[in-house]
């Protein structure tokens, strides 16, 4: 009987890319005593090496268990878990070997995971751009690259037009924002979805007053408008606005999930498979979200594993929205690593037939690409903008 062998984390990098945290990504391979091989990733944003820690913590537990027993699996790690389970690293390295178990298990069985999961509802996803926009500082550098974008064939973008102000922001401020906003609606057209993101940095206040101006662009959402923890900023701007809001790639159990859901503070829901608990727990928030009327837009900003796993839970679920895609501005070498496996054509993914997450790692890159020390860090913007955008 086929057992767990080894459960191994590594940190892959090169400092390029559309923003600092896509210079690295966490990748884990799980191996069975049988020769099987499967993969996962986890979210880095600045703790790849905590994640690589509790990535060998999961190791010692997993270690000799049926790598079929997925849910029983997952039940162990929270009984050795202990603390509430709402440490992200232990969430991340948890989802990560998950991913990689159902890997396992699709290319046992011959099956994509998609049809592990109830087969196939659509077998294209449509998708918007995103890190689209790096570099870009002024109203034309946005429509330019907005331009750019729908070239490729995108028909949705999302942005962040707000350059460096955190917490608040003044009049001056959310005139400029508008006037980015508006030259790139101008340029793509009403065809084109657009999406704001504010990256959950302001305060209710400044939160609601961009609301009341950017809503004239009809954004499709407008994506963390407040601090993550300001939930009574959130009911806040809930009240006072009539926009679209869309949130949740910071919750790390489908119970973050309910919080948002069972007060009717969101539209579109966006869990994130490396950090929610893998397939294991995206598909019980996947039904969670189906039983509220909310739809999904899952999170996938970091790597090509990441990106395959989104793909393969997107075809099974009924109640996707949209897809976000950082596909074509990854760095050369993320896409690279799975033979360019996953290519957006004309605004969509195709799924792929192939067993487990459809895609083939080259191995041999995993020890060129083997990143040791601290990730990037630059001092004068913060981690989770897109490069050269805080101005």
């Amino acid at each position: 009987m086929s057992k767990i062998k080894s459960v191994e984390g590594h940190v892959l990098g090169k400092r390029e890319g559309p923003a600092t945290w896509a210079s690295v990504m966490v990748l884990v391979r799980v191996e069975t005593t049988d020769g099987l091989v499967g993969y996962g990733e986890a979210v880095p944003t600045l703790r790849a090496q905590p994640l690589l820690q509790s990535i060998n913590e999961i190791a010692r537990v997993y270690a000799g268990m049926d790598p079929f027993e997925i849910e029983k699996n997952r039940l162990e790690w929270e009984k050795n878990d202990f603390y509430r389970h709402s440490s992200f690293e232990s969430a991340s390295a948890y989802s990560a070997v998950d991913i990689a178990l159902w890997d396992i298990v699709g290319k046992a069985l011959g099956a994509p995971v998609h049809q592990m999961l109830g087969g196939l509802v659509r077998d294209k996803i449509p998708v918007y751009a995103n890190g689209w926009y790096s570099d870009c500082k002024t109203p034309d550098d946005f429509a330019e690259k907005a331009d750019m974008a729908v070239k490729k064939g995108y028909r949705a973008l999302k942005f962040d037009p707000f350059g460096n102000h955190y917490d608040s922001i003044d009049r001056k401020g959310i005139e400029y924002s508008s006037e980015i906003v508006r030259a790139v609606r101008e340029k793509v057209g009403s065809g084109v979805e657009l999406m704001i993101e504010h990256h959950g940095r302001f305060n209710a206040k400044s939160a609601i007053m961009i609301a009341q101006e950017l809503r004239k662009y009809d954004p499709l959402f407008m994506e963390e408008p407040v601090h993550p923890n300001d939930m009574m900023g959130l009911r806040s701007y809930r009240a006072r606005t009539d926009v679209r809001i869309a949130l949740g790639e910071r919750i790390i159990s489908k119970e973050g999930a309910l919080e948002y859901l069972s007060e009717g503070l969101v539209d579109v829901l966006q869990p994130d498979i490396c950090n929610i608990g893998g397939f294991t727990e995206m598909k019980k928030v996947a039904a969670l979200t189906e039983a509220f009327g909310i739809t999904l837009a899952p999170h996938n900003a970091f790597g090509p594993i990441q990106n395959a796993a989104t793909i393969q839970f997107d075809a099974a679920i009924p109640n996707l929205e949209i897809q976000e895609s950082f596909y074509d501005f990854f760095p050369d070498w993320k896409r690279e690593l799975i033979g360019n496996g996953t290519p957006v054509n004309d605004g969509y993914y195709e799924v792929s037939r192939k067993p487990g997450l459809g895609v083939e790692v080259k191995e041999e890159m995993i020890k060129e690409y083997e990143f040791k020390g601290m990730e990037e860090w630059n001092p004068n913007e913060p981690v989770w903008v897109v490069r050269g955008t805080w101005s």
